[in-house]
């Protein structure tokens, strides 16, 4: 049980490392490319390649191969349903850091979704699943020759063959879920081959023969296949879609089904508690309302008007203070400017009469 307390820990470490230096690089690689833009550089968007020369940039490209290399790390030591989740940290980070670095502006949606995210992350934290059913090669190749497992795969396979060739070329340039979709569903078969690389190389630093083991081979073209499809569809529905949009609800379809995919593969619930898992679930849909306020609204301004009466600045007397001002609804009449108006209007005609 220490160890496990131990490999737990290093795994909640690296991923919270992970999302720190993720959401870091995207705030360097902006600072980059904005001081290239300041020189009068082409720009990347539109074919320049000027950033290569800037150091920032390179900087930020470091620290997220940093980011990565901890999350791929992090995999081996924690349960999956715990790493995943965590990663909306690092667009956490990143609204934080771009606020303060890059004068972009955080407004009151923004920092409620920032402490949305962060209570949620902490409630997962608390309530995830500490005991690790995978330790070896041997128990994964256990685990992937389990019925269930083998029914979820080939009904993800089908659901993306579906949504590729059917639903792709009829609604894909229309609905953002046709490729978000199938980002998901892939995405939760290479977190799996993550895991499972993650335990052959704990396994080789130990000193056991992991390399004459095919099925850490397998993985490892599996793991290609599924990035490179990955890849593909995500920058797909980036280009169509608005990355606002796209951004949380891949969040939330990717988390949703790495989180089913390790239930049914590493069955990691099986031992939890209802009240831990009830806990996770709750800490979960509390990350997914904070990334849905962070992203939704990041480009609505909160000006005073949108304010009740008494908190909007150079209205000090409360609204029940002043009650000849402010009259019940119920008294008022339903058009006033065309009663006025039409008032107005009928005094005129008696003058001329």
């Amino acid at each position: 049980p220490a160890a496990m307390g131990a490999g737990f820990g290093a795994g909640l470490g690296l991923a919270l490392a992970s999302s720190a230096f993720i959401g870091g690089s995207f705030v360097l690689k902006k600072k980059g490319l904005l001081r290239l833009c300041r020189r009068g550089r082409a720009r990347a968007g539109q074919g320049g390649h000027a950033y290569l020369r800037e150091w920032l940039w390179w900087a930020g490209l470091l620290c997220m191969g940093v980011g990565e290399a901890a999350n791929f790390a992090a995999y081996a030591f924690a349960p999956a349903t715990l790493v995943t989740p965590l990663g909306a940290l690092s667009v956490l980070v990143s609204a934080v850091l771009s606020s303060t670095f890059l004068n972009e502006q955080l407004n009151v949606h923004g920092k409620i979704g920032c402490i949305l995210s962060v209570l949620g992350s902490t409630v997962m934290v608390i309530h995830a699943p500490q005991q690790e059913e995978v330790s070896s090669l041997e128990s994964m190749a256990e685990k992937l020759k389990d019925p269930g497992f083998i029914v979820f795969a080939v009904c993800v396979l089908v659901s993306c063959l579906l949504l590729i060739f059917v639903a792709g070329p009829r609604y894909g340039q229309s609905n953002v879920l046709v490729y978000v979709l199938v980002c998901s569903a892939i995405g939760s078969l290479s977190v799996s081959c993550v895991k499972g690389l993650g335990i052959a190389l704990k396994e080789l630093f130990s000193g056991k023969p992991v390399l004459k083991e095919p099925l850490g081979w397998v993985l490892l073209v599996c793991l290609v296949i599924c990035i490179s499809i990955q890849i593909n569809y995500l920058n797909k529905a980036l280009d169509i879609f608005n990355t606002s949009l796209v951004m949380p609800v891949y969040y939330v379809l990717f988390t949703t089904a790495v989180m089913t995919c390790s239930t049914i593969l590493f069955k990691e619930w099986q031992h939890m508690v209802l009240d831990n898992v009830i806990g996770s679930i709750s800490g979960f849909l509390t990350i997914v309302s904070g990334i849905f306020l962070l992203h939704a609204f990041r480009d609505m301004p909160v000006t005073p008007n949108l304010l009740p009466l008494f908190l909007q600045p150079g209205r000090a007397d409360p609204p029940w203070s002043s009650a000849d001002r402010h009259q019940s609804c119920q008294h008022q009449p339903l058009l006033p400017s065309e009663d006025k108006g039409s008032q107005s209007a009928e005094e005129e005609e008696e003058e001329e009469e």
